[in-house]
This record gives C-alpha cells, structure tokens and sequence, in this order.
C-alpha cells in the first residue's frame, strides 16, 4: 500500500509541477501543437496518479489479490512510457518517439482491465 501511495503522490506532484511549467515556462518555446501534447502528458499523469492512490488501497484491502499490484506496476510504466514520452517529444521535436507514446497507452489499458478483473475475484 504505502509504495503505491508514494508512488501516487510522486505523480501528481509532478503532474502538477509539469503542467505550470508547460503553461508558464513552454509558452512561446515551442508550437502551440506541442504545447497540446504536453498537457496531454500531464492530463495523463494525474488520471493514473489518482489510479495508483485507488490501488493503493484496495492492495490494502485485498492483500491476496496479485491483480491490484499488477495494475499498479502496470500504470506506474504506463506514466514512464507514454507521459514521459510526450514529455521528449514536446521539448525535442523527436518524431520517433511517438512510436513508445502508444506502449504506454497499452500499459494504461492494462492496469485498468488488471483493476477490473481484480475487483470481479475480490468482491
């Protein structure tokens, strides 16, 4: 429970942090375009620091069920992949990049599936 917690907190501390530099500290550094797929990064980051604060939880809840952790580790590499890949690409210009962007998202998916298939063996 508590590395998820920290976890969840790291996150949304960042997202945060990285969403009013990108806003303050971006604008006018780079295209308006870039300046989208950053917040879509940080839009991101916070939806799955707030999953990582729900799975928190319910791995304290439902000690036994490897699903919750899984789901966990699952958002927590999706963030890396996909949140900080937008992070690159929006300060380089890096196109290649754009190629992790969607692992990333296939990380997020699934956590989520990972969370719901936790929650239908717990209850």
């Amino acid at each position: 429970m508590k590395l998820f917690l920290i976890l969840g907190a790291i996150n949304a501390f960042l997202a945060v942090a990285l969403g009013a530099f990108g806003a303050h500290g971006l604008e006018g550094k780079i295209t308006e375009k870039y300046l989208k797929v950053w917040q879509t990064g940080v839009q991101y980051q916070m939806f799955h620091a707030i999953g990582l604060f729900v799975i928190a939880f319910l791995v304290d809840k439902f000690p036994q069920s490897n699903q919750f952790s899984a789901a966990g580790w699952s958002m927590f590499i999706g963030v890396i992949l996909f949140s900080g890949s937008l992070y690159v690409l929006s300060t380089t210009g890096i196109k290649v990049l754009g190629a992790i962007t969607p692992l990333g998202g296939v990380a997020f998916l699934i956590g989520w599936v990972l969370l719901i298939v936790g929650t239908v063996k717990a209850l």
